[in-house]
């Protein structure tokens, strides 16, 4: 798992929050891309809390009930369905385009973005693979209130030990994904294996970290996200290092799909800019963004900025988000492509 925040993180393919870019913690509290997550059964006794947290457990060691956070997960990937809909659009229409009869989407999550899938590509069948049963359930229903029940699917698996169960596929989505696995080079073999020849790997990683506030918002030290950012980007580190496998990997994703086989076929981003104010499930998801950053990242954060972040998240505060005209949303995800020859 769950883009994602933002960045994203997972490794058994449980799911990730669409607030992934920019490897923060997911706005899912997990970590998140796409509502998608993936990590080893060892990382969920070991992490937690980022945006990848440990598969069902929180930063504490505590359970996640899936049931709870499914709906906010599912939220958040609709905020970023604009982005990842242009994504699949722009390869639906290249030259080199293969005809799509299979897609797999790992670590889909609730089945958002597996779901739009589905949409864009209208002959394929679409398999959304994650660790987490509860969330494949909530994609399930999902197609099925879409009138896609038959042809999107769910397969539970535990990544990467159980990729080559999945089958052959033509397009291999993985958003947020592959960074929640130690040895990502082997991971991304693993993937090139499944594809048929012509078929394409659709790697949703990097873009830049969300912004939601200026930079001086009349409280506290200006750069209240900036420092934020600069704690999740150690957090992430952190969180790489202690993967079971974990490799040290230049994140030149061009040269890995050259390493394993494959032909890059280009690289864009794609943006969310929902401006202020914001209202509805996008405040939301901001105001749930700084709560979860308030909850992990506490003991690293200054008194003063603690105290802001406080002020920003009391419903009765004046300056605080529920309140604010200058709460915005503002994210890039990057999507890396390679084709089997």
């Amino acid at each position: 798992m769950s883009q994602h925040t933002d960045h994203g993180h997972q490794h058994d393919a449980t799911p990730r929050s669409e607030y992934d870019a920019g490897h923060g913690p997911r706005a899912d509290g997990i970590h998140a891309h796409q509502g998608h997550t993936t990590h080893s059964r060892q990382q969920r006794t070991r992490h937690g809390g980022h945006s990848a947290t440990t598969r069902g457990h929180h930063h504490d060691n505590t359970e996640f009930d899936w049931d709870v956070m499914g709906p906010t997960l599912e939220q958040n990937a609709e905020l970023s369905s604009p982005q990842y809909e242009e994504a699949a659009r722009w390869i639906a229409g290249l030259p080199t385009a293969p005809k799509v009869r299979r897609v797999l989407d790992i670590g889909s999550g609730p089945g958002v973005i597996s779901c739009l899938l589905a949409q864009v590509f209208p002959e394929a069948e679409v398999v959304a693979v994650d660790g987490t049963p509860a969330l494949l359930e909530r994609a399930r229903a999902r197609a099925q209130r879409l009138g896609l029940g038959d042809r999107v699917r769910t397969r539970q698996a535990e990544l990467p030990a159980d990729l080559a169960g999945l089958g052959e596929a033509d397009l291999i989505w993985a958003g947020n994904a592959l960074h929640h696995m130690g040895d990502q080079r082997a991971a991304l073999s693993g993937f090139a294996g499944l594809l048929r020849a012509g078929g394409t790997i659709a790697l949703v990683e990097g873009g830049l970290p969300p912004r939601q506030l200026p930079r001086d918002i009349g409280m506290g030290r200006p750069g209240l996200e900036a420092r934020l950012d600069a704690i999740t980007a150690e957090w992430f580190e952190d969180m790489r290092v202690s993967l079971p496998g974990s490799t040290r990997e230049t994140e030149d994703w061009s040269a890995l799909f050259t390493a394993v086989g494959l032909d890059p076929q280009g690289t864009r981003s794609f943006l969310l800019d929902l401006p202020a104010p914001l209202s509805g499930p996008a405040l939301d998801h901001v105001v749930a963004e700084f709560g979860r950053r308030r909850e992990m990242f506490g003991e690293a954060l200054s008194a003063e900025d603690i105290a802001v972040l406080d002020r920003l998240l009391d419903p009765e505060d004046p300056a605080g988000l529920r309140h604010r005209p200058d709460v915005f949303l503002l994210m890039a995800r990057t999507v890396h492509l390679g084709r089997k020859g």
